[in-house]
């Protein structure tokens, strides 16, 4: 095992409960859970879930009700939403979900929130939103804040739970617009490289360039999203991704399914402009053995100074995706001498 690395940021969890063939969303919900377990004893500082409709092949959509199951079966780890699509609820449904997390498991939230609507336009209407609902994020994230502060004289409408309970929130973004706000308003900030890394090193620059001091963040404090396939030799690695790399594809091609296993040939999958586009979304992975995985590791961190890594790993088998967790958990460092005994999804 490679020697404690102390320069190296925690890592988290980003998991969609992933709906593999053959299995169903109660399997993907244990095995979320499962995980969860698995990474709190690994070291893992958060799991997040993230909200996203219409989709066969995620299980997240009730996102609150998902971290409500996670956070009921864990005892340390920090449970949140990675994230929240605010333009798709109610300022007040979202401060009463989050409160009465909070309430349940006191300390242990955190309520990330994404300006996108998670979905497609036909949703978007069948969620009983629209489009300009996102042109008003800043204001929600700002009404949102307010009832999560203490209640103030005259305030007619409070959230119960919610009202002083302060959960963290923190913006999620692909873009500037994101980095500039959450600049603003001194919140920390996770930037969604795992599958938008293209502005990754501008937004942290503007982020850091416009932060704030706020009451909950006194310094700007910056989380990478990544994909990381883990395990014993590259090349099994490398067969293992091909499972996130089908799922990208079909991204690419407008077209949804369950996670499809892994293949021996990728290259018979996509046309060559569906292999540019799908790798080019998939650019921050971390993809190899421990030795290659720690590697990566290093050299992202040294390029984009974070101060977390928060990891998504796609992978059809839960027993993969398990392995490649304890195997990152391993490269970076962090693995306890008296890592949990394994428990059973079932």
């Amino acid at each position: 095992m490679p020697a404690p690395t102390p320069s190296l940021p925690p890592l988290s969890v980003l998991d969609l409960a992933f709906v593999p063939e053959g299995a169903t969303p109660g399997r993907a919900l244990a095995n979320s859970l499962d995980l969860a377990r698995h990474a709190e004893a690994l070291g893992y500082r958060r799991f997040w879930l993230a909200e996203h409709h219409n989709m066969i092949g995620i299980a997240s959509a009730a996102t609150a009700v998902a971290i409500g199951h996670v956070a009921s079966g864990t005892s340390r780890i920090r449970v949140g939403a990675g994230g929240i699509m605010l333009p798709n609820h109610a300022p007040l449904v979202i401060a009463e979900q989050f409160g009465t997390l909070e309430s349940l498991y006191p300390g242990r939230i955190d309520l990330g929130l994404g300006r996108a609507p998670g979905t497609d336009g036909l949703t978007l209407r069948a969620l009983r939103r629209d489009y300009g609902s996102a042109e008003r994020f800043p204001q929600d994230v700002l009404e949102l804040q307010a009832l999560f502060g203490p209640a103030r004289e005259g305030q007619a409408v409070q959230a119960v739970p919610g009202t002083g309970l302060k959960v963290p929130l923190w913006i999620l973004g692909s873009s500037l617009f994101g980095a500039e706000l959450a600049g603003m308003l001194g919140l920390p900030y996770a930037f969604a490289s795992h599958f938008a890394p293209d502005a990754l090193l501008p937004a942290l620059a503007a982020y850091r360039a416009r932060f704030q001091p706020s009451e909950q963040l006194q310094r700007p404090y910056a989380m990478v999203g990544i994909n990381v396939v883990a395990a014993e030799t590259d090349a099994e690695a490398r067969r293992l991704f091909t499972t996130p790399q089908q799922q990208f594809t079909r991204l690419v091609r407008g077209t949804r399914g369950l996670l499809p296993p892994p293949i021996d040939d990728i290259e018979a999958s996509w046309s060559p402009s569906e292999k540019a586009q799908a790798s080019r979304m998939l650019a921050r992975s971390l993809v190899g053995s421990r030795e290659t995985v720690r590697a990566g590791l290093e050299a992202l961190v040294a390029e984009t100074g974070a101060d977390e890594v928060m990891v998504a790993s796609a992978l059809y088998d839960h027993g993969a995706r398990r392995a490649s967790y304890a195997i990152l958990a391993e490269a970076h460092g962090g693995l306890p001498a008296d890592v949990a005994p394994e428990r059973s999804a079932a």
